[in-house]
């Protein structure tokens, strides 16, 4: 009996070790064997500058889009795309076989850099059909433009380094009705995917992310008022070298390295790119 009693708890161990291990699996999306090898072609393109690969070592762009859930029949929705660094790996992948919209900053922006990043990623658009192929530039600015791809079309919603603008005041913004935008604009069961510059306590937070840094936990507060439903989360793109205590906030590390004057600017390089959060959401609902 004592012999049974401990191979029955052997198989409850297993059991339990099984089912732990497919729901960490069902939080890790995979993608088919056609988009990773046109993502591979995406990311060493030759329409992408030297300065940009560098960066994924930090950014881990094609795992980042594949725990996303990224396929390239889907319908993609990049939100404030910038200078268009995602969208340089994105509109490849898409071309011809899905849709990419680029909900970019609205035209009552704030900023002068937003609307020469405006301008500037429309016209590299326009002059590298081969690359971008028919991406379909909308915008979103809160109040009054937020119909960033039509009702309910949309498989994939990310954003990528955004949230922390949505807080600070300068900027204008209702998180809640930009997280709005983006569940209507999703499919039922759609998926939207953020990451951002990781805050590591919410209770020390700067609630209007002065510095740069947004938590976990408030971007699943922000997702879940919306209505959508966490579906996974991930440490691809954590750095444990981030002391998240920077005179300059965020800006300090790489790519601005905006080090305080007569420090050393070496010591922020060897730092690395930002600690960075990495969520998935799920619209509810479909199959």
């Amino acid at each position: 009996m004592k012999g049974l009693s401990v191979s029955r708890r052997s198989f409850a161990a297993l059991m339990l070790a099984a089912i732990s291990m497919s729901v960490s699996l069902e939080t890790l999306a995979q993608t088919d064997a056609a988009t990773s090898t046109a993502l591979d072609a995406a990311l060493a393109g030759s329409h992408r500058s030297d300065r940009n690969k560098a960066r994924d070592r930090y950014r881990h762009p094609k795992e980042t889009l594949t725990f996303f859930g990224l396929r390239q029949d889907m319908t993609v929705v990049e939100i404030w795309p910038g200078g268009g660094w995602y969208t340089e790996v994105l509109a490849p992948v898409l071309k011809g076989k899905g849709k990419l919209y680029l909900a970019q900053y609205g035209s009552s922006s704030t900023f002068d850099y937003q609307r020469q990043e405006n301008a500037a990623l429309q016209e590299k658009a326009k002059k590298n059909p081969a690359v971008f192929g028919d991406v379909k530039f909308t915008s979103l600015w809160a109040p009054n433009e937020l119909a960033i791809a039509p009702a309910g079309t949309a498989d994939l919603i990310v954003t990528f380094r955004n949230v922390h603008n949505w807080l600070e005041p300068q900027y204008k913004q209702d998180p809640a009705k930009l997280f709005g935008a983006f569940f209507t604009a999703l499919k039922p069961g759609g998926i939207l995917g953020i990451t951002d510059h990781r805050w590591p306590d919410p209770r020390t937070e700067d609630p209007k992310a002065a510095n740069g840094y947004v938590s976990e936990d408030r971007v699943i507060a922000l997702a879940k008022a919306a209505g959508f439903e966490l579906a996974g989360r991930s440490d691809i793109n954590r750095n444990p070298k981030d002391t998240h205590d920077y005179k300059n906030g965020v800006w300090t590390l790489p790519p601005d390295l905006s080090v305080p004057q007569g420090e050393d600017r070496q010591k922020y390089v060897d730092i690395g790119e930002s600690d960075r959060l990495t969520l998935k959401f799920r619209k509810p609902g479909g199959k």
